[in-house]
């Protein structure tokens, strides 16, 4: 007996299969609803995803979503997190790089459920004691790290839902987070990866062990059954066997396959953690600044230069001191950022408006054998046209430019992502950049990544970008900022720019 006649899959169905297909019956007619405590617009698309993952979830079985970079797999998930609310407790897992940004988006789409983080200040025992004993519809956060180190704790929880982002993080069997994930105990877990498949088939039955367990039968079998013949032996049949079976639980759309209207702008605010020498180095910069100014040994040409320094510190210790070897969290952030858009077979431009941040993002790129082409204001016009013609003609996936040099006057249709790798004061010059790619001949969906130090002054720029303060608006006329600014104003952007 198969799990699923429809489908062709030739999988014997075992107890937990034969209530799984039980289950499949009786939810036929399931008709699931955004919850109204959710505040966001789903597209429909996206409806579709919420109302695929709630009938697995009534089915007892697990769920895949692989949909491409900036189609709102977050989003799609907090809306079945907070349809599930009543059920119980949700653990969702995440790299500890992207933990800020999913409680900004629970923040502002699902704000009336509780956030917890179990964190290395965080008195972790207590904490999952309170949510077993309650049985509330809390949500957990937790990095991989965290979930590896205090998994028998975690495990004897029993959640609702458990989350996974990234999920290709545990793509290898052997490794303690895959290990610890799979001794979680929950009634529907969910994983996200829009690169769910990136070397090796062995990565898809792991994923699989975990959403769905026993569905690919044990690793020594599935290496038999398709490993071998697919990838050694390019046995067609069996790929297609493979596919019918995982089919069900596994859903994957690109932009291309769901936006078949003009095309949509994507913005992602990618807020990035400073390690703590990088914020020993920006608080220094900062108190010190502001003492000077308080006391008058500064005026405010050299505040605003004092900012810049701070900005600077912001994206890489090395931008302030060349001679400092403290690593850069946001070139980290970028390069897995860039990983995933290579892989993905995405094209981006890169701006900046500091060619020394671009030097650095350039030798990060060679390091890594990632192809990209440059314009900074150095290029001549004649060398300008034939960077934009290689660009749009050729396949490089990457093209870095100087914000000055490429905000406007390019026509960059050839790439479906820009990347701001630091913000600048006036929003409309990153739009006039952004829109190198998003303008008339685009004919795919635009996401635009705008890479934000936590706790910096780049987070009160973006403060200024939505308020627009009246101190913002003087700092909008660029050139005249100096004129502009007074005392007063200056500290209080010092004491803005306090993380």
């Amino acid at each position: 007996m198969s799990l699923l006649e429809e489908n062709g899959a030739e999988v014997v169905a075992n107890d937990a299969f034969r209530s799984m297909r039980e289950k499949i019956e009786k939810a036929s007619d399931l008709q699931p609803v955004v919850p109204a405590a959710l505040d966001a617009e789903l597209r429909p698309y996206q409806i579709e995803g919420f109302e695929w993952m709630m009938r697995l979830a009534a089915w007892d079985a697990g769920a895949i979503l692989a949909d491409d970079m900036g189609l709102g797999k977050t989003v799609q998930t907090i809306a079945v997190l907070a349809a599930r609310r009543d059920a119980g407790p949700a653990l969702v897992v995440v790299p500890t790089a992207v933990l800020v940004n999913w409680q900004d988006e629970f923040t502002r789409f699902a704000p009336g459920i509780k956030q917890l983080v179990l964190n290395k200040a965080a008195d972790r025992k207590a904490m999952l004691e309170r949510l077993a004993r309650s049985g509330a519809g809390a949500v957990l956060f937790a990095t991989y790290g965290v979930m590896a180190s205090e998994i028998d704790a975690i495990k004897e929880v029993h959640w609702a839902t458990a989350v996974f982002d990234e999920a290709h993080n545990i793509k290898n069997r052997q490794t303690k987070s895959f290990k610890a994930a799979a001794e979680i105990k929950a009634d529907f877990r969910i994983m996200l990866s829009g690169t769910p498949l990136q070397n090796h088939l062995t990565e898809i039955w792991s994923l699989f062990e975990i959403a769905v367990p026993g569905l690919l039968d044990s690793f020594s079998h599935f290496s038999e059954r398709f490993v071998i013949p697919i990838e050694h032996n390019r046995d067609r049949d069996r790929q297609r066997l493979l596919k019918r079976i995982i089919a069900p639980f596994i859903l994957r759309r690109t932009k291309t396959d769901v936006l078949d209207e003009l095309p949509e702008k994507t913005e992602v605010t990618l807020r990035v953690a400073l390690s703590d020498d990088e914020k020993a180095l920006y608080e220094n910069i900062r108190e010190n600044a502001q003492k000077s100014l308080a006391s008058g040994d500064i005026n405010a040409m050299q505040a605003l230069t004092v900012l810049t320094r701070l900005r600077q510190a912001a994206c890489a210790p090395q931008l302030v001191n060349a001679a400092l070897r403290i690593p850069s969290s946001k070139t980290a952030a970028f390069m897995r950022l860039a990983e995933d858009l290579v892989e993905s077979r995405h094209r981006a431009l890169v701006f900046s408006q500091f060619t020394s941040h671009l030097a650095l993002i350039r030798k990060a790129l060679e390091a890594q054998g990632i192809a990209y082409l440059y314009l900074d204001g150095s290029n001549t016009a004649g060398e300008r046209a034939k960077l934009v013609e290689a660009f749009e003609s050729g396949d490089t996936p990457l093209f870095l430019i100087s914000l000055k040099a490429g905000g406007t006057g390019l026509n960059l249709t050839a790439a479906d992502y820009v990347i701001h790798l630091d913000p600048w004061w006036n929003p409309a010059i990153e739009d006039q950049a952004s829109d190198r790619a998003y303008r008339i001949g685009q004919e795919r969906p635009v996401t635009i990544y705008r890479l934000i130090a936590e706790g910096t002054v780049e987070e009160k720029i973006l403060k200024l970008h939505s308020t627009k303060k009246s101190l913002a608006d003087a700092l909008l006329e660029g050139s005249e900022m100096s004129r502009r600014l007074g005392k007063k104003e200056i500290l209080e952007l010092l004491e803005l720019a306090q993380g």
